[in-house]
């Protein structure tokens, strides 16, 4: 398998996700249209396994990413919200004779 470097620098072994599901697709192209031979149908399949077992690795670490970025988007807005002076009362100037009450 190829040695890459992902977007955080980490050397990585194995295909891309894309190469991966491309490589995945060919191999059931190849099983259900073509008439194999017993032992090409098992090897094939062992490769199959072995690239959903990287694109469900590469999904899961891309999850992973996603959930930190939307965690550390929520904490800058409350930090952001949190910088904001809290209402105060002599700022809410309001005529008790100018309300208008239903109840």
């Amino acid at each position: 398998m190829a040695r890459r470097k992902n977007s955080t620098g980490e050397t990585t072994d194995g295909p891309s996700f894309e190469d991966a599901l491309a490589g995945l697709e060919a191999i059931v192209e190849a099983m259900e249209h073509e008439q194999l031979p017993l032992e090409e149908l098992v090897t094939q399949y062992e490769k199959g396994s072995k690239l959903l077992e990287r694109c469900e690795t590469l999904l899961q670490g891309a999850r992973e990413r996603i959930e930190l970025i939307t965690l550390r988007a929520r904490n800058e807005i409350r930090e952001d919200a949190g910088d904001a002076p809290p209402p105060s009362a002599e700022t809410d100037v309001s005529d008790d004779d100018d309300d208008i009450r239903l109840f």
